[in-house]
């Protein structure tokens, strides 16, 4: 039997956008992104280099389109229900990231790309529209866009390096650690264990937590006299 992103014995590879992705997406996955090349996609497709050109005339269009694919259905987070403002925003960044995490090198597609598709203006729309409805002003809203997107991209940037290092097992904690305890660092020495910890989780968690308490410090009315 063939395999779906394969051509069936005997017959034409069958070429479209919607399955380009899909392999593309699958090679991420396997090898990462230093290993996807649009000659090893068009291998992997049955077809020659040069007709994958015919949707993506380079590789960062492919990878503008994987990213869009990516954040396909994010911006639905938003419609939390009988949550305040802050909330909201913390589900989309939260759903970000899942996004990111649900691909191999999945930040550093991203990162690398500026996709203007349905899905990723929809999700930024979507942000933007939680703090406007809550009475942020307009250049606010577009400012904590950014500082929440490029926070939850970069934080899971280092994530996924940190655990694809040797064989997917952190090895960054071990290099710290040994750095820390070889010199005489008295603070950073108490607190080795939170900073060599693999808790992600926990640590997007705490910067989240910082940028929404912030970004409600800044919404606050003033006190009155």
């Amino acid at each position: 039997m063939s395999s779906p992103s394969s051509p069936a014995r005997g017959r034409p590879a069958r070429l479209d956008r919607t399955r380009t992705l899909r392999t593309a997406l699958d090679l991420l996955d396997q090898s990462g992104l230093d290993a996807l090349t649009m000659r090893r996609l068009a291998d992997a497709m049955g077809v020659q280099a040069g007709a994958l050109y015919r949707y993506f005339a380079t590789k960062q269009d492919l990878l503008t389109a994987m990213a869009e694919r990516m954040m396909e259905g994010v911006a639905e987070a938003a419609a939390t229900d009988g949550g305040d403002w802050s909330e909201r925003l913390t589900a989309l960044a939260r759903a970000e990231r899942e996004a990111l995490l649900a691909h191999r090198d999945g930040a550093r597609v991203f990162a690398g790309t500026h996709a203007t598709g349905a899905s990723v203006l929809g999700f930024a729309d979507a942000f933007v529209g939680v703090l406007r409805e809550a009475g942020f002003a307009d250049d606010a809203a577009a400012r904590a866009l950014y500082t929440v997107v490029n926070y939850t991209v970069g934080h899971t940037l280092e994530e996924q390096a940190a655990l694809q290092a040797q064989d997917g097992a952190p090895e960054d904690a071990s290099v710290l650690r040994d750095a820390v305890t070889a010199g005489t660092y008295p603070h950073l020495s108490a607190t080795l264990p939170t900073l060599t910890s693999t808790d992600f989780t926990g640590l997007f968690e705490f910067g989240l937590d910082l940028l929404i308490e912030g970004l409600r410090a800044r919404h606050a009315p003033p006190a009155r006299e």
